[in-house]
């Protein structure tokens, strides 16, 4: 094989060093407009968002109603579709569902995982649970500024509520009365399941309801796994889209 002389080799070097330079000079021009072309639509977004919350604020006060939180939730949804529970906030009819198997006179901490914007909070509050009980785990930084303002008696603990061993081991002084779970799990792969219903168990008195909503006709957890109770409400049609809500216990 013929070796490239060497004023040769340091040419081709040059010519190459030259080529890489206008290739790294045209990748910045283009990342760049890329940028530019972002931000004139984050702009054109949130002038278009902030058009359609005025719209509403005027809807709102015409009607003597409050749609702040289906707005809320529509938005995160859009933006984070598998980590919302649900398209709209829960409908009163299934939050008093869940809140029903809650007892507001035991004793603990009542857990609530991915509260939103508070829909069962409301209900678990409106069931007699004491506010200043509750320890609501939320991902969303905008969820949890509106939960800490509706409910300033209730710990709010901002994070994944699938990790919520890590998150409230230390936390609770005692074990949960039970846990009220809004996440998506029918999302999550079966073991990501279970395991939040272990360390749920082991953060609850024994026999503590963890109680769950899913849109799916199949209970969320596999019942023949076995390790757990299961109990489940009729469907509940009134709600949109129609949910029910499955119970499960430790054996």
């Amino acid at each position: 094989m013929t070796l490239m002389p060497l004023p040769a080799l340091q040419k081709f070097e040059k010519t190459v060093g030259r080529q890489l330079r206008l290739l790294e000079v045209r990748k910045n021009i283009i990342e760049r407009k890329i940028e530019r072309q972002i931000r004139l639509f984050e702009q054109k977004r949130d002038g278009f968002g902030k058009k359609i919350e005025r719209q509403i604020k005027q809807f709102e006060l015409k009607k003597g109603i409050r749609l702040d939180d289906e707005v809320r939730f529509i938005r995160s949804w859009i933006e984070r579709p598998l980590t919302v529970g649900a398209v709209t906030p829960s409908g009163r009819i299934l939050a008093r569902a869940m809140a029903r198997y809650v007892d507001p006179n035991s004793t603990g901490p009542v857990v609530e995982l991915g509260p939103g914007t508070g829909p069962v909070t409301e209900a678990l509050v409106e069931a007699g649970v004491d506010p200043s009980r509750l320890v609501l785990v939320e991902f969303n930084p905008a969820f949890c500024r509106i939960l800490r303002t509706r409910y300033p008696d209730a710990t709010v603990v901002q994070g994944d509520a699938y990790g919520m061993r890590r998150l409230l081991e230390t936390l609770l002084v005692h074990p949960a009365a039970a846990v009220v779970s809004g996440l998506p799990l029918i999302t999550k792969p079966i073991r990501m399941r279970l395991r939040l219903l272990r360390d749920a168990f082991d953060l609850m008195l024994p026999g503590a309801p963890f109680v769950q909503f899913t849109y799916s006709v199949a209970s969320p957890m596999p019942k023949r796994l076995g390790g757990f109770s299961v109990e489940a409400s009729e469907r509940i049609w009134l709600n949109i889209p129609p949910a029910r809500v499955w119970v499960y216990r430790k054996t």
